[in-house]
Parts: structure tokens; sequence; C-alpha cells
């Protein structure tokens, strides 16, 4: 991307949006100094997520020269609302302020015409430069570069850090984190969840919900090994074969392999490298994959929603050979033989061992194609790609928005119709879709009028529907013959805790308190968010320890259950020294026990032993949402 001479003024934001990730505004002029760059996006677009990576690159150069703000300018109406913006920014970890452009009056100011756009303003608040699509780290780097060897000896760059207040720093962490997809088996009795949030794949008992596995470490990378040792980054989309889990690990652009007798995972295809365009594909291990974002096992076949190029590919497991089954690569919403066809981000896919159906989200749309070679792609429900909303009815007479999941049985295929907030099911007997669940409000409420919030995966088995409720971070179940829905309670709660590399790495520490030699009591008193409670499915632990080890000692041990607030544990003070405290704390909301967040808190306290001294070592602290 070429620098361009500075000409014209970069338009300032018009008053009254809303922002995320500040505390205030910002304000083009209060920026001089700064090169910024505007990313025009909207959460739904894959190419959108494409360029996240190029962007924190960016930033983590260039972290006191830039300061990116992602202008967020919906396409579909789902997306305009501001905390479903919130959602999105958390689940892609954005770290930039964004500014919700719901009414595109930024987008208009600036000319830009597609998802993503970017433009580049000097730090004289002149537009100098302006690229859409994808691929824009090394253009943006060397425009970067240029700008600063020119305005850094007129002292024009301005390099005071730019304080935020992050949406993550407001928000509490979900033992599940916008869980994408969900996968049941009644053979085996297991339901395996993409904690994609999490960056692993939780395994539980169907019959009770108590958990079996974990596997990967939940620190994002890509990884092969062991299940504890591998690593994912936001998978979505699975399949089972009785013995084997395949998982489309979307960010990593590969297929996982899933091996639970030697309790290893490994690569069947893809690189870990994103491929940029549609490609004739090859060997499975060395060729380029784009956003796979879910599977369906057919024989010795795994069929791919390859999102990122629009396309559906197939893999052949036993020649271990990837290549395109079905579309060009064209983003459209066009019905005809499968390598003419053309896809629009499809997100889910399933089968009736006949046809392949696939939710093909930017067109939202429900769209099959046959699984004989020479066969066609055809659309049951939807129009293209600007034609959404919410309506019942005859096939393509229906709308849908957004639409991220779906599972075939008995003749019908369940969608989960994200944007709308809503399960809808299509009759393959006459043609029809009808809402099945939800009422279109986002939210969380089990029983007979259940809502939820943006659902991205549906399986059944058992005569159940398993839902995969992504910004409730909730597994929610509905029995397909009453439709009442109850939320999943996963038992053995405290081996789900979030990723080490998420707690935090360093304990607080707090002023000496002094105390009288001999027997005394630690008392820790934690403030929970109003509404919340400790959660009783889980147990939250205090570990104490004290330096040097004879200066205090516990008369409960080093390991107390947190079972009530204020915490009470005897204590024999001998001498000066210091305790240290860990505390892992799981919490609820008061009524809904299953969702579940977590906290791990640390102290360092210091203790002066004196004759006039308290008979408490207190601690207090004010637990944040």
């Amino acid at each position: 991307m070429p620098v361009y001479q500075p000409s014209v003024n970069a338009p300032e934001f018009p008053e009254g949006l809303e922002w995320l990730n500040t505390d205030r505004p910002l304000r083009l002029r209060d920026l001089r100094g700064k090169i910024v760059m505007l990313d025009f996006w909207t959460y739904c677009c894959i190419n959108c997520m494409h360029i996240i990576p190029d962007l924190k690159r960016l930033e983590k150069k260039y972290p006191n020269e830039l300061v990116v703000i992602g202008v967020h300018s919906a396409k579909f109406t789902t997306e305009k609302e501001s905390e479903n913006i919130r959602q999105a920014i958390l689940r892609y970890r954005i770290e930039h302020p964004v500014v919700n452009d719901r009414d595109m009056v930024v987008w208009t100011f600036y000319g830009a015409h597609a998802w993503p756009t970017v433009v580049l303003i000097d730090p004289n608040g002149k537009v100098v430069g302006a690229m859409s699509g994808e691929g824009i780290y090394e253009p943006f780097d060397r425009a970067i570069q240029e700008l600063i060897a020119k305005h850094d000896p007129r002292g024009e760059i301005d390099r005071t850090p730019l304080q935020l207040k992050l949406e993550r720093e407001k928000t509490p962490r979900g033992i599940l984190e916008f869980p994408g997809k969900v996968l049941a088996d009644e053979r085996s009795g297991q339901l395996f969840i993409a904690d994609s949030g999490n960056n692993r794949i939780v395994v539980v008992s169907l019959k009770d919900g108590t958990l079996k596995e974990v596997i990967g470490s939940g620190e994002e990378g890509y990884r092969d090994g062991g299940f504890e040792q591998a690593q994912f980054r936001h998978p979505q989309g699975m399949a089972y074969d009785g013995k084997r889990l395949y998982v489309a690990d979307t960010e990593n652009h590969a297929i996982r392999l899933v091996d639970f007798g030697n309790r290893r995972v490994t690569t069947v295809a893809g690189t870990g490298k994103q491929a940029r365009f549609w490609r004739e594909g090859g060997k499975a291990r060395e060729t380029d994959l784009s956003s796979p974002w879910d599977i369906v096992l057919v024989g010795d076949s795994l069929y791919i929603a390859m999102a990122g190029v629009h396309q559906l590919w197939k893999l052949d497991l036993r020649k271990e050979v990837v290549e395109p089954y079905a579309g060009s690569g064209r983003e459209a919403r066009f019905d005809s033989y499968l390598p003419q066809a053309a896809l629009a981000q499809p997100s889910g896919i399933t089968t009736d061992g006949k046809r392949l159906y696939f939710a093909d989200s930017e067109s939202s749309s429900l769209r099959a194609a046959d699984l004989n070679p020479k066969g066609q792609v055809d659309t049951l429900v939807g129009g293209d790609l600007f034609d959404f909303g919410d309506i019942d009815g005859e096939g393509r007479r229906a709308r849908l928005q957004h639409p991220l999941g779906v599972a075939y049985h008995e003749g019908s295929i369940y969608v989960a119709d994200t944007y709308n907030n809503k399960i809808k099911r299509y009759d393959l007997s006459t043609g029809r879709i009808q809402t099945f669940l939800g009422d279109g409000t986002a939210g969380f409420r089990d029983g007979d009028r259940p809502t939820f919030d943006e659902p991205g995966g549906v399986s059944v088995a058992g005569g159940k529907l398993y839902i995969a409720d992504t910004n409730n971070h909730a597994i929610r179940i509905a029995d397909l013959k009453t439709r009442r829905v109850e939320t999943l309670v996963i038992r053995g709660l405290e081996k789900l805790r979030p990723p080490q590399a998420l707690l935090p790495s360093h304990a607080m520490r707090l002023p000496a308190q002094r105390v009288r030699s001999g027997d005394g009591e630690l008392v820790l008193n934690l403030a929970l968010p109003e509404g919340y409670k400790l959660n009783p499915l889980a147990k939250s632990l205090l570990r104490i320890s004290a330096n040097p080890g004879d200066s205090v000692r516990t008369l409960s041990g080093a390991e107390v259950v947190i079972d009530t607030l204020p915490l009470r544990v005897p204590l024999k003070m001998q001498a000066d020294g210091e305790l240290q405290l860990v505390a892992e704390v799981y919490y609820c909301q008061s009524g809904k026990e299953a969702l579940c967040y977590f906290k791990q808190l640390q102290w360092q306290v210091p203790i002066q032993v004196t004759a006039n001294g308290a008979g408490q070592v207190q601690v207090e602290y004010t637990v944040g949402p």
C-alpha cells in the first residue's frame, strides 16, 4: 500500500456514537502525533476475522506510535447492537478502541465500500492511504515505517501510551468461553464441546454431565502432542467415528485428529497457515486451508465447510488428500453444478447420507450439495447476500439471519439461526421452515419459553437437541418432544478452570499486619458482584503457605475449602514472616448455577508479631465482574 501525499483531512468522528474498549469517546484531533489506522469491519465477516492477527502484530510492533480504531459498520441488524459488538470484542480478544458506526456514517465519510477496509492517517491528521481486503500486514508495516521516518525528525510523533479501559476488564471469565459447536454421540454416550474461547475440547457424559476429558492445554497455539500439551486456536466443528474425534481447528486453518487410544492430538490436514485464495488441493498435510468452520464424516471422507474461501472441501482420509468439492470460491449465492456454484461463508454442515446440508451464513440461507460428484448445489431457504430477516414459511420465501449451525435428524434439519437467537426446523418433505425454540430476543432463560444469545452449533442424540449457546457461554439441552430447555450442568468443574496463561501472574502485596503471638485466625472476606454467590457445584479453595515455613502455621491444613464468606481459618502465629495466599473462586449468578465463573487471586501478607498485636489477619477483596 503506497503512502500518498497528504491532502485530505481525516473526517472527525461524529458526536453521540457508542464506544467500546475505552472509557471515553475518542477524537482524532486528540490523537495528533499518533499514526492512526481505522479498521472498518463487521463481526460476521470472515475476511475481517482474518486481518485481526495482522492488526495485533502491528499494534505489538508499534505500541506507542500506532493507534488502531475499529469502526464497526454492521451488515446485519443484530450486529448494530453495542452489546453484541462487545461480545465479539471479547470473543476475538480485540484490545483497541471500537466505535459503533451503526448507521454507517463514518463508513460514508471515508468512502468505504467493502469489509474490511483499512484507512491510514498520519500524525498531522491527514488521510495518507487505504486498502480493502486481506493481507494488510506487509503494506501497512512499510507505510508506518515511512511515516515514522518522515515525521519523527520533525518531532511530530507522540509516543505517550494511550490508556484504555478494555471490555475484558469488566467481564467475568466463564468456565466455558464462547462454545462454538457441540457434538452429541448417542452410541458412546459422550458430548463433545468446542470450548472455542478457551482453545480446547471438553468431553462430558451425556448421561449426567460428568467431565470425562479436557483436550488441549487451553493456551492459544498450534501444537500436536498429548492431551495436556496440545494447542488449538478457537476450534469449531467436530466429527466422531466411534474411536477418534476430528476437529476443525478454525484459526489454525487445520483439521486435527484426537486419538483417545494414545491420548494424542495430531494434524491430518492443513499447514497452520491460511490459504489466501482458493486452491486446487493436494496432499492433506501440505495444503493450506482457510478457516474450516465445521465438518461431517461420510465413510472415509470428511467434508469441510471451508468458510474462509467460500467452498466445501473433501478430505479423503484413506488417501490423505484434500481438495475443493463444491463452490468456485466466489462469494455469492449461486446454484449450479458443484464446481460452478457460489457459496458465501459456509459455517455449518450435516448430512442425511444422500446430500450435504450447510448453513451458508453470509447469504443467510440453508443450502444442499449432492454427495454425487456430478450433482449440484441448491438453496432450500433464503435469498441472496443481503436478503435476511426472521420469516418462517416456505423455503425460498423464508428468511434467516446469519445461521451458523445445522443438524440432520429424522427428515428434518435443525438450524441454529444465530443472529435471530432462535433454533428453527426445516422439514425436508414439505420444504417449510418454522421456529422451533426461542422468541428472537437475546437472553438466558430455560423452561417452556427459552431464550438464547447467538447460538452457533446444534447436535441431536437420544431425543434431545444439544445447543452451543455461544454468547451465553453455555450448552443448552432441548427435549425434542416437549421443547422444554435446560442448561447443561457439568460435574467436575474444578478441572475446567481457565488456562494458566490467562490467570494472574503476580500476587497482590498487602500492607504488613501486626499480630500477637499464639493462636489466632485468618479472616478472608470476598465481596462478590451483586447478585452472585459461591457456586455450590464447584469447590472453591484457599491455599495457604508461609515464608519462613515455621513463622505461621495453619491449624486446618494448607488447603481449605471456601464454603462460606467470610472464611475463618485458625492460625498459630509464632514469628515474623509472610503469608502467601492463593484463592480459586468459582461463583455464579443466583439461580444460574450451571453458568460458572472463575477467579484466581493471590496475596502476599507480611506478618509482624508484637505483644499488642491483633488476633486476626484480615484480607478483604472486592471481586470485580
